[in-house]
């Protein structure tokens, strides 16, 4: 964000706003296109995909600002690439930049798309940790001295992902009072603009047992985040997205882990999610515990078991 004056009086503000609009609308270089992307475009999107493409904004503008639109090629791209320290923000800042030239054709400033179709970047591989039965348990049974909180309230976090598959941000933003007769209500917000599917995650009795347990470690028990700090507030940070308490929390988890159990492989939260799906009995089911709109991405990133294949005789 950059502030900058307007004027002295409310007239003066006007003719400087209109100013500078005119200046974005007429917009010739990849620099003013960028800032008009990052005004109207960056606000709409969720909280941490807003912080990410504002600083992806900040290392293009470096390398692009004084471009002229129709000058860049898709040369540039494979170099912009080759020469980044981190290949994989790289290819995501790329993909950042085809969807700014995409808003230019939108808005008029080219006939058509420099970058369509024909930069298609190589995304990095995707994991392939599986976290084992035995490791689970493992974790689950880690010693903790306290009666709440803790070791006991991740405990009871794993519990309940591993049944339902949420992801991190929706399990931190869960409140029981939302909860329903018919089970646990969630829109993902992956899905909005396209799906549009409403989920709804049955009750089994495995589940209940599982939110009922992560009610009674809470640390605050009136608190209306079903995963809250001492304070009973929840863990999310909605102007970032970001949610800085529970990351650290779950690094400390993982430390004891791998210092006090057989588990010798830390993994992470998205290898959870990445379990629950490869458990499931079928891709079909895969894809509805995940809430994914393409079940490509379903067997692909989160299936991760190897497929049991009867011989011929």
């Amino acid at each position: 964000k950059k502030t900058f004056r307007l004027g002295k009086t409310l007239p003066e503000a006007y003719k400087a706003w209109a100013a500078r609009l005119e200046t974005i609308d007429g917009a010739k270089s990849i620099g003013q296109l960028f800032d008009r992307y990052a005004m109207e475009e960056i606000p709409t999107k969720a909280p941490r995909t807003r912080v990410e493409n504002t600083r992806a904004l900040g290392r293009l503008r470096a390398v692009f600002a004084d471009m002229p639109m129709m000058s860049v090629t898709p040369k540039h791209m494979y170099q912009y690439v080759d020469k980044a320290k981190q290949k994989g923000p790289a290819r995501k800042e790329v993909k950042l930049f085809s969807a700014v030239f995409s808003k230019a054709v939108e808005w008029g400033y080219m006939r058509y798309h420099p970058l369509k179709g024909q930069i298609p970047m190589p995304l990095d591989e995707p994991r392939t940790r599986y976290v084992e039965d035995w490791e689970i348990i493992e974790c689950l049974s880690l010693p903790c001295t306290r009666k709440k909180g803790s070791v006991l309230m991740i405990q009871a976090y794993i519990r309940v992902k591993l049944l339902s598959g949420f992801r991190r941000g929706h399990m931190l933003r869960l409140k029981p009072e939302k909860f329903t007769d018919e089970g646990i209500p969630i829109m993902p917000n992956k899905t909005k603009k396209t799906t549009k599917a409403k989920h709804v995650l049955e009750w089994s009795d495995a589940l209940r047992e599982a939110v009922q347990l992560a009610k009674d470690v809470r640390p605050v028990a009136d608190s209306p985040w079903l995963f809250c700090n001492s304070a009973g507030d929840g863990y999310i940070n909605e102007e970032t997205g970001t949610a800085s308490g529970w990351d650290s929390n779950w690094q400390r988890f993982m430390e004891r882990i791998l210092a006090e159990t057989k588990v010798t492989e830390r993994f992470t939260e998205h290898d959870l999610r990445a379990k629950c799906a490869s458990d499931a009995e079928t891709l079909e089911h895969a894809q509805a515990l995940l809430a994914h709109a393409d079940s490509r991405i379903t067997a692909k990133v989160y299936r991760r078991k190897p497929v049991l294949v009867r011989p011929l005789r």
